[in-house]
């Protein structure tokens, strides 16, 4: 199973170098959809991802539309992660796909509102408080990145620490 996390026009650098240090550890590739709220070079994002940047597989995207065109919605299997999603993320069997394209919006606006009634079906939410606007960036992409792996037996990645085995 390939993963694919992507950030439409993020705005926070720590976030994105949070993601870029997630996707590194699971194996997803990291897509990032211009424009940017900052610059990758900035010593935010590159202190937030650490020492993984040489180990991720990152592909950049001049705009959505862009992005849209290359990978088309109808012929690959997108989810939209929203607070409007039509279903809980943990809801979908992700488990039957070989790949997966998993899309998050910018932190003060999500994805376009366009874009989610269209894909409607496509939509996924974690559940939360009614009084909170949303979770943090990286943290929804760590929830349901992980959940997707867990529900493919955490394909490829180490279940068992070998740490106290030395």
């Amino acid at each position: 199973m390939k993963l694919n996390i992507v950030l439409v026009e993020p705005e926070i650098p720590q976030n994105t170098g949070n993601i870029a240090r997630t996707c590194a550890a699971i194996g997803a590739k990291l897509h990032l959809v211009y424009p940017l709220g900052f610059s990758v070079s900035e010593k935010e994002v590159k202190r937030a991802g650490l020492d993984y940047w040489d180990k991720l597989d990152i592909e950049e995207h001049k705009s959505f539309g862009d992005f849209l065109q290359k990978y088309e919605p109808e012929k690959n299997n997108m989810f939209f992660v929203t607070t409007k999603g039509k279903q809980v993320y943990s809801d979908v069997n992700y488990s039957g796909f070989d790949e997966i394209f998993v899309l998050f919006g910018k932190e003060t606006k999500g994805l376009p509102e366009d874009i989610l009634k269209k894909y409607l079906d496509k939509t996924v939410r974690i559940p939360m408080r009614k009084a909170l606007r949303s979770l943090n960036l990286s943290n929804a992409v760590a929830i349901v990145a992980y959940d997707i792996f867990r529900q493919c037996d955490f394909f490829n990645l180490e279940e068992i620490s070998t740490y106290f085995d030395k």
